[in-house]
Parts: C-alpha cells; structure tokens; sequence
C-alpha cells in the first residue's frame, strides 16, 4: 500500500505556561489519515519525549522508519502532536539565546553563532518553562480537537519517554477519552514528585519554579548532535542494531524541526563557517507520575489497557534506586499498575531509540496488532522477554 500523505495543523490553543500564560499559542499536529473510504476513523495520537521533536521520532523520512506512515497504511487514522517548546509548535522564550542554561559548558555551544563570543550573563527569563498541567492542558486540547475532526469518541495514545509523564497521568483524569495507551521505553520514577496535598494532580509548589538556580534557573538547554551519538551509543550492544547513516537522518529530521536551532552552534568545520545546529530543549517542571498516582481510580489496566515496550540494552529507563527523584524503573511501572489488562515486553537487541533501531519494523507490528487486537505476539497480559524471532520468554 503507498503511504497516505499528510496534512499538518496549528491548533490554536491558550496558553497555560506560565511564561505565556493566557497567549493564544499554536500546537502543531501532522496528520496521516489511512482510514478506508466510507469506514469510521479510529484515532491514534502519537507524543514526543523530552528532547525529540515528534517528527524526528515519529515521522523520520528515511527507509521505513515513520511510524506513524506504517501505522497510516494499517488503516489508522495518525496525529503527531507536539507541545509547546518543542518542534514548531510555540517555544516561549525559547528563541532568545540568552535563555540558554548558564553553564559555561551550554554557553560555550553558542559560540560563534548566534554570539562572536561566549555570552556570561543572566538569563533573560529565569525559571523553568513548561509543567505538568500545562502538558496536561496542550494534549487534552490536542485530543478534543482530534475528536471533533474525526467524529470518534476515545483516541489511542502512543507515548516515548517521557510522554508517559503526560499521557499515563492524561489518561487517569480522562479516562472516558481514551481507548487504550501504548508506552514505548517509559520513564517512570516510582518515587517522583507527588502533587499538592489533598489533590491528585495538583501542582505541589507554585508555578514557575526559579530554585535551585542550576536545575530551574532557565527555561531550555541546547543539545547537539555530537550528544545524540554519544547517548545512543551507550546502548548499542548488538551487531547492525543501527543503520550506519541513521544519525544523519535523525539530526536532520530534528534541524528541520528547529529552524532557529539550525542557526546555532560551533561551525561545521575550518573550511565551512555555517552552524552545525543546536537542538532547542525545553526545561521541565514536572509532578503526579509515580507509584501513587499510577493506582488512583483503577483506570490504568482497567478501562484503559496499557501496553510497555522497552529494550533491553536501554540505559536511561532503568536507573539505580538510590538516586532520588532520577531512579526509573519500568518494571515499578508495570507492577504499580492495578488493573489485569497490562502487558510489559522487554525486547532484545534494543535500546532507547528503538524507533530508529534494527527493530523498528517489529516495534510497528506490535504496536499495530496492540491496537487491533489487544495482543502482542499472542500475549494480553503479563510480562515476557521477546527475543530477536519475537519469542515470548515469561519475566518474573
């Protein structure tokens, strides 16, 4: 089947950032409609994590790798979302370079462009930009705006990273909007922020948060490709588990995604003064994910199933339980969850950026058949290990 194209939207939205609080903001959302002529659409709504934009991750134009092409061609109806400050979407604050972390090691890659010389003073907004209701608030906006375009009653989210921060806590407040949720390689810290108080998403301090200065003093970080490769390489274990030009792709995708980070940066090279490209990272406040709110009102595993995906060479999901607000863990994910129509997967030869990886294929699959029929390689439930020929071993 040839891919169906796609047509993007800017869903106007008011801001709830307390940067731009009350501004009327644009969320950008691509779609890729596969439904069938004359057969109701069935909506899949795809969320980006901390630091790659939603097309880069979802949508790359390179082989086969666009998911959400793939999904498109089983028939689904696909919207790539992004929330404010990341992708094209609205970035508040984000467009002024002295915004940027002040550490001398983020101001440093902003030399010579957009700055002749390293820039050492303060920010010019000096807080932390996005938060856990204003994410809640964009994709329930996003939902409510695909619902309406698609006449369907719930949509199914598909989450990686740390969209889970956003979509599990999403989906527990409305429950009546979604159908099911897929979580690829999530990041769930069993012991992280809970909300105010006598609430069960409240915001536990008031917004924004400004100390300490070294973790919320700024509203984005700059990352460049150099710390793409080295991040991802930490996770490659096996032989051919990425395509040798698969960076290339990937970084592009994400410069395509940032046109005011593709001016930033260090120069190519002595003989090519152009910049090589910063991506633009927003700097997260975030509450009400963890082993507390995960139970709250029987809805995660109940009236919405959830399917976890992760690999098993992936570095970042899994951390030490010592380090505090940083210990993730998935398996306390799948275990805090209290309904029986849960299904976790720990698959081989995979890493946190299984979307670009070798098993990009497989993770299409099993996404599609989750969404079709509640399985993945025949299981409904429980937890397995699924090897290289997509063998299901039991996980204890």
């Amino acid at each position: 089947m040839a891919a169906p194209g796609f047509k993007d939207h800017y869903v106007e939205h008011k801001s709830t950032i307390p940067a731009n609080a009350g501004d009327l903001v644009k969320l950008f959302v691509r779609r890729r409609n596969g439904t069938p002529d004359g057969q109701p659409s069935r909506p899949v709504l795809m969320l980006h994590g901390r630091s790659v934009p939603a097309l880069a991750g979802f949508d790359l134009q390179y082989k086969k790798y666009s998911w959400a092409e793939e999904l498109a061609k089983a028939k689904f109806d696909v919207w790539v979302m992004e929330l404010q400050g990341s992708g094209l979407s609205t970035r508040p604050m984000m467009d002024d370079h002295k915004n940027v972390s002040p550490s001398p090691a983020q101001r440093a890659l902003l030399v010579p462009h957009p700055n002749a010389s390293a820039y050492t003073g303060p920010v010019s907004y000096a807080a932390q930009l996005n938060n856990s209701q204003s994410d809640w608030d964009e994709v329930d906006r996003v939902v409510d705006y695909v619902l309406d375009q698609t006449g369907a009653a719930q949509v199914d989210l598909i989450g990686w990273s740390a969209a889970s921060q956003q979509l599990g806590p999403y989906a527990i407040q409305h429950p009546g909007k979604v159908r099911s949720l897929f979580l690829l390689a999530p990041i769930f810290p069993p012991n992280g922020r809970a909300s105010a108080p006598g609430t069960d998403f409240g915001a536990p301090v008031p917004l924004p948060v400004s100390k300490p200065e070294a973790a919320f003093g700024y509203p984005m970080t700059v990352g460049t490709k150099a710390g793409v490769d080295i991040a991802w390489g930490k996770d490659l274990k096996c032989p051919g588990q990425r395509d040798p030009k698969i960076l290339d792709a990937v970084w592009d995708a994400m410069m395509e995604a940032d046109p005011v980070g593709k001016g930033w940066g260090p120069v190519k090279s002595p003989t090519d003064p152009s910049p090589q490209g910063l991506n633009r990272i927003r700097n997260s406040y975030w509450w009400g994910w963890n082993k507390t709110t995960v139970p709250l009102h029987g809805v995660l595993g109940g009236t919405v199933p959830v399917c976890i995906v992760y690999g098993e060479h992936d570095s970042i999901v899994n951390t030490a339980p010592d380090l505090g607000l940083l210990y993730f863990s998935v398996p306390e994910l799948y275990k805090a969850i209290p309904g029986p129509n849960k299904l976790m997967l720990r698959i081989a030869c995979a890493g946190h950026q299984a979307p670009w990886e070798k098993v990009a294929n497989d993770l299409h699959v099993m996404s599609e058949h989750w969404l079709k029929q509640g399985k993945v390689e025949g299981a409904t439930t429980g937890s397995y290990y699924r090897d290289e020929d997509g063998a299901l071993t039991p996980l204890e």
